[in-house]
Formats: C-alpha cells, sequence, structure tokens
C-alpha cells in the first residue's frame, strides 16, 4: 500500500504528464514528426506552427 504522500506525490505527476500526452498524441495524429517529407527543414516550423493553430482551434484531421 502506498502511503498518502507517495498517493499525493503519484496524483501530482499525473497531473503534469496528462497535458503532454495530450500534445504528444495531437502531434503524431498529424504525423508531422513520424512520416518523412521532402524539405523537411525548410517548413518545419511552419507546419508545427500550422499545428499549434489547429490544437488551440479544435480541429482534428
Amino acid at each position: 500500500m502506498l502511503s498518502k504522500k507517495d498517493k499525493q506525490v503519484n496524483r501530482h505527476i499525473s497531473k503534469n504528464r496528462i497535458p503532454a500526452e495530450h500534445i504528444i498524441a495531437c502531434i503524431n495524429r498529424f504525423k508531422i514528426v513520424s512520416d518523412r517529407c521532402p524539405n523537411r527543414r525548410k517548413r518545419f516550423g511552419l507546419r508545427f506552427t500550422l499545428l499549434a493553430v489547429c490544437n488551440n482551434e479544435g480541429i482534428t484531421p
């Protein structure tokens, strides 16, 4: 059994981990880092910015 202190620490870690996992899932959903594409370096910043805008607006593929 975990003590109350251990449970609080686990909850704190989980609260910080969940938003990060959602962002990673969004990046993978748009396949911005999983696929190879030509001219990747030139337009990577633009694609990432577009992904951020879509994520903020709640747009999904």
